[in-house]
């Protein structure tokens, strides 16, 4: 009975375990027994049998929040604060564009619409998948060309800021999946994104590949890690062929350098 109570009272104090960089832009990966619940910010935050969640944090995130988790029988959260680092972004000044890219006439703004809107129900997804537990690898060998949260001034107009990370190689180079999932959207050819591709890591976590010129995989199709999805190109809004990779967090845009090791 005694030893009993020890175990409960040990599991009822556990401490998640939290892999990721403390930072704006951070994708966390975390772990606790299972049957645990947990909330950020007041807000539940999905956990598997298994006791694994995850969340995100994007460019401009405030830089203190509030973790908590308790076993259902409870009383009381446990809590934890989250502090983040502050990051400064670099500015990217970008001429040549194609003017349509910058100002989009009226007559094409249906289009932008319908593709927003079929990227953003490809990144609702809450699958119960676990691929996002993996180590991510990066999807394409070449020169890293672009990062996270930069400001993008295209010939001489200011416009959002970068959300991903740009990998410049020559057109037709592989494009491979960096955690095994399955494909939520691939379309080969968006207003801003060109051939554009979709890939579900699990709650809510997702890799978008943009500017591709060849998809060799389709829409509700698991795909491994390491496995061939794509071709880089340079279709869409783009100066010259590269790949531009995003991770999701549902609707936070968070850095892929962040989860991979880049070339030096």
């Amino acid at each position: 009975m005694i030893v009993m109570f020890m175990l409960l009272s040990k599991l009822a104090f556990a401490q998640p375990l939290l892999v990721g960089e403390f930072m704006q832009g951070s994708l966390l990966r975390g772990k606790l027994p299972a049957n645990y619940l947990v909330s950020l910010n007041d807000s539940s935050v999905k956990v598997s049998a298994y006791g694994d969640f995850v969340f995100g944090f994007g460019r401009d995130a405030d830089l203190s929040h509030e973790l908590k988790w308790k076993l259902p029988d409870s009383p009381r959260w446990q809590i934890q604060t989250i502090t983040l680092k502050k990051r400064e972004y670099q500015e990217d000044r970008i001429e040549g564009v194609a003017q349509k890219f910058v100002s989009p006439p009226k007559e094409v703004q249906a289009r932008i619409s319908k593709d927003n809107r079929a990227i953003a129900n490809a990144r609702a997804h809450n699958s119960n998948f676990l691929y996002f537990t993996q180590d991510f690898i990066l999807p394409a060998k070449g020169r890293i060309s672009g990062v996270y949260g930069s400001r993008r001034i295209f010939n001489g107009e200011p416009k959002r800021p970068h959300f991903g990370l740009d990998i410049a190689n020559k057109t037709g180079t592989p494009v491979i999946a960096p955690a095994t999932g399955v494909v939520r959207l691939a379309h080969s050819d968006m207003f801003y994104s060109g051939g554009t591709l979709i890939i579900d890591h699990g709650f809510g976590v997702t890799s978008t590949f943009i500017h591709l010129s060849k998809l060799h995989v389709e829409e509700g199709q698991r795909v491994e890690q390491g496995a061939l999805v794509a071709e880089i190109g340079a279709t869409g809004r783009v100066t010259g062929p590269h790949l531009d990779w995003r991770i999701n967090w549902f609707k936070e845009r968070l850095d892929p350098a962040l989860l991979v090791t880049l070339p030096l």
